[in-house]
């Protein structure tokens, strides 16, 4: 991979005229802090890699943003980017001018700290998912897949987020009409092993 994007030039080049001296400002401190680090576009904003993604930064109407991929597990000694602190606007805040920026060499070290991560293959903690709410079946459809056991074997084997879908879209009814109307639609999808918006699928 190339050390210089020019779609980061171009990216810069576009930005509002606050902005790219800031993001200018940035990409040199990256490229001072890790020499071998390289660029990249991603989710539509320029990234900087090594061995993986190290930190990104973009320009908006009114600020731009800086983001550290691993910010969590970085040495925070200047409290950039503890979690105490609200990063909606990236972890060195709403940067509207050059002198909103930490110090070069502190935001250097951050970076170089960043790329350490990277290099020593430090991985990203991740969240735990929160435990997914047990389906509550209605009686009404229970015994309805009962009755058809093609019905029942395919909802069985149907994943949580599949199950959910059908369940929402009965609960989702107006009237009993409607509602019933849905549960004998979804029967014969069911039965056929078709999930809700099967109609959507390719």
């Amino acid at each position: 991979m190339e050390k210089f994007d020019s779609r980061i030039d171009a990216y810069i080049d576009q930005a509002a005229v606050f902005a790219q001296p800031i993001l200018k400002h940035l990409r040199m401190l990256v490229h001072e802090a890790c020499p071998e680090i390289s660029e990249t576009i991603k989710w539509g904003f320029p990234h900087f890699d090594y061995r993986g993604t190290v930190c990104g930064m973009a320009g908006f109407k009114t600020h731009c943003a800086f983001n550290f991929w691993k910010a969590s597990l970085l040495p925070d000694l200047h409290h950039l980017t503890g979690e105490d602190k609200p990063h909606s606007m990236g972890h060195l805040g709403r940067i509207e001018s050059v002198t909103d920026l930490p110090g070069d060499d502190v935001l250097i070290t951050y970076i170089q700290n960043a790329v350490i991560l990277n290099k020593e293959g430090v991985k990203k903690i991740k969240k735990p998912a929160a435990p997914k709410a047990e389906l509550q079946i209605p009686d009404d459809f229970r015994q309805e897949l009962i009755k058809i056991p093609e019905a029942r074997a395919h909802f069985e084997k149907f994943s949580y987020s599949q199950q959910k879908e059908y369940l929402e879209w009965f609960s989702e009814a107006k009237t009993d009409a409607t509602r019933n109307k849905r549960i004998n639609t979804a029967l014969e999808w069911i039965a056929e092993g078709k999930g809700r918006n099967w109609k959507y699928q390719k």
